[in-house]
């Protein structure tokens, strides 16, 4: 009689729980993160191998964000000068009228450079292309 009782305490305890309410509001999904809007890039040569690249993007884009846009940009211009590689120096962002910048430069190398955040430019161009991310 007792196993009986303790089922049947275990079915109707599974049953309240399982029971609809029709007043509970369904669960909202998150709301979607603005879509990224890249807005261009100004390069400024500033010696034969060493590069400025200004990026912009709409709204208040993270900072990984940039950085990202920069590296692929700096990475396809490397290409284009006939370098294989390209080094970032510094990047500095600022952020006015519901645009965020980065001005970012980069040294270009026809060999992988020594130092941190080295480049290789045609596998960062070919990531930046599956990512959807423009360059130069």
């Amino acid at each position: 009689m007792r196993r009986a009782h303790g089922a049947l305490a275990l079915a109707a305890a599974l049953a309240a729980g399982c029971s609809e309410t029709p007043d509970a509001a369904p669960e909202s999904p998150a709301p979607a993160r603005p879509a990224e809007e890249y807005l261009g890039v100004e390069t400024r040569l500033l010696d034969t191998d060493l590069v400025s690249l200004e990026v912009a993007m709409a709204g208040a884009a993270p900072p990984a964000a940039l950085r990202a846009y920069a590296d692929c940009a700096a990475a396809r211009y490397t290409l284009i000068r006939g370098y294989a590689f390209a080094r970032h120096v510094r990047t500095n962002l600022a952020e006015e009228g519901g645009k965020t910048t980065a001005d970012a430069v980069y040294t270009l190398s026809p060999a992988r450079p020594r130092g941190v955040s080295p480049l290789d430019a045609a596998a960062v161009v070919a990531a930046c292309d599956a990512r959807g991310i423009p360059t130069v």
